[in-house]
């Protein structure tokens, strides 16, 4: 009896389970783009920034539109994955379109502003009603659309819990921002977007797959004889 338990719970712990799950820097790497796509990303709100500041918020705008789509033209011409780039380009372009209807410098950063709002009050509602966002992007990106982890109370439990703290620092930094937007503090406005960007996103990445990797690699308790 004990050597066909032990037989049984074998396959859990062998070498299927490292294949279901990529390495850490397999998953980062994905997910940001590598350190190419970091930069890549943050190049067209860097000159935003620095064009402002120099010069008017025309120029500005010209030139962080230009830069974008030099990016993923490049990219495309590379035969190079542009999901990262065209993410970007799309981000610049809505909130440069903005601020140059408007004529307010800041207002450059308002979709992203929105976006934050919205994405944290969804994954705060999503942890609530027990269908945490975080596992269900886990099953898309990582798990290959599995989602066995809702069988699993303790993956439940883990992902609800990530899910609240990435509502939360989520809602806190576009906090930090709205507020700057309103109080017009347009060029600490273009450093906070460079600060709380992607250094927060970085560290929710790496405490998530941490977390997720330790519960997941933690044997299940054995049911007691006769439960």
């Amino acid at each position: 009896m004990t050597t066909g338990q032990h037989r049984a719970a074998q396959p859990e712990s062998g070498p299927q389970d490292e294949e279901q799950l990529p390495t850490l820097a397999e998953q980062m790497a994905d997910q940001l783009g590598g350190w190419r796509g970091l930069v890549e990303s943050s190049i067209p709100v860097v000159v935003f920034v620095v064009a402002n500041i120099i010069g008017e918020l025309r120029p500005a705008v010209i030139a962080s539109v230009t830069v974008a789509l030099l990016i993923a033209g490049l990219r495309l011409a590379q035969r190079r994955p542009v999901r990262h780039a065209v993410n970007g380009l799309f981000g610049v372009a809505v909130g440069a379109a903005i601020a140059w209807r408007t004529g307010d410098e800041r207002d450059f950063y308002l979709p992203g502003i929105l976006y934050g709002i919205g994405y944290g009050l969804a994954l705060l509602l999503s942890a609530a009603i027990r269908q945490p966002l975080v596992g269900w992007i886990w099953s898309v990106l990582v798990a290959k659309g599995r989602s066995e982890w809702r069988s699993d109370p303790r993956l439940v439990r883990t992902f609800t819990g990530l899910t609240v703290l990435w509502g939360v620092v989520w809602l806190a930094k576009v906090g930090v921002q709205a507020g700057l937007y309103l109080a017009h503090q347009d060029t600490a406005l273009g450093v906070a977007r460079l600060v709380l960007g992607y250094p927060p996103y970085v560290l929710l990445l790496l405490i998530t797959v941490w977390t997720v990797r330790r519960v997941t690699r933690e044997p299940q308790p054995e049911a007691l004889p006769g439960d």
